[in-house]
């Protein structure tokens, strides 16, 4: 069984360019990999706790596998960070919210960054930081209200979404990632439109390329992308 975990951020429900996509990817997946398992992890509408004096002493501490109140307070945390263990590859819908990731992402993030649970530390090595979820594929679809913002575009020096998400992922070990862009999503005429499309498109082809690679056991190291 192989499965996927689908992380949605975006506010919106029925206008959602990203959820739109990512049920796209969920539902392709499945028709190509029936025995696989989808797990739905919707941060837009179910937000995890924000990260707290209580949880912040817990996650530091050497102990806190034997005091309750400090299980108590990693629970949550741990029970998202098993989910990216357990999965074989993520799929992610971010929309752009004022140039960077919606607050209800950035509290995943606090949760599953955590130190001896994604990633390990040692400050004696030359590079101290010591990514521990195994390599897998991470497709991180996004959109965003105008066009410009891919690699080279004239609104590129604003575009804190991608490499905060890039350097996230790579952080914790999921290192094989390729993304998915459309642009122009606030202006609704043909621009958006073929956007769409040529998203799409992308998408059906990275579902083919992963989950044939999964399917014989050879790595995904194969990226895929498209730019607005």
């Amino acid at each position: 069984m192989k499965n996927l975990l689908v992380i949605d951020s975006s506010a919106r429900v029925n206008r959602s360019i990203t959820r739109h996509l990512t049920q796209r990817f969920a539902a392709g997946w499945k028709s190509r990999l029936p025995e696989s398992k989808i797990v739905l992890r919707d941060v837009g509408l179910n937000p995890p706790s924000f990260t707290n004096p209580a949880w912040i002493a817990a996650a530091f501490s050497e102990t806190a596998r034997e005091h309750p109140e400090e299980i108590k307070a990693l629970e949550e945390s741990d029970a998202l960070i098993d989910e990216l263990f357990r999965a074989d590859a993520v799929v992610m819908g971010v929309p752009m919210y004022n140039f960077g990731v919606p607050s209800q992402l950035k509290a995943y993030i606090d949760q599953i960054v955590r130190v001896g649970r994604t990633f390990g530390f040692d400050a004696d090595a030359a590079d101290p930081y010591i990514p521990l979820i195994p390599a897998k594929p991470a497709v991180v679809i996004t959109s965003t209200g105008a066009g410009g913002y891919e690699p080279g575009g004239p609104y590129a020096s604003m575009n804190l979404l991608d490499g905060h998400l890039e350097a996230v992922l790579r952080f914790v070990g999921l290192s094989e990632i390729s993304f998915v862009r459309v642009g122009f999503e606030e202006f609704q005429d043909q621009r958006v439109k073929q956007a769409i499309s040529a998203a799409e498109a992308s998408v059906d082809g990275l579902v083919d390329c992963l989950t044939a690679k999964l399917a014989t056991g050879e790595d995904s190291t194969s990226k895929l992308q498209i730019v607005e």
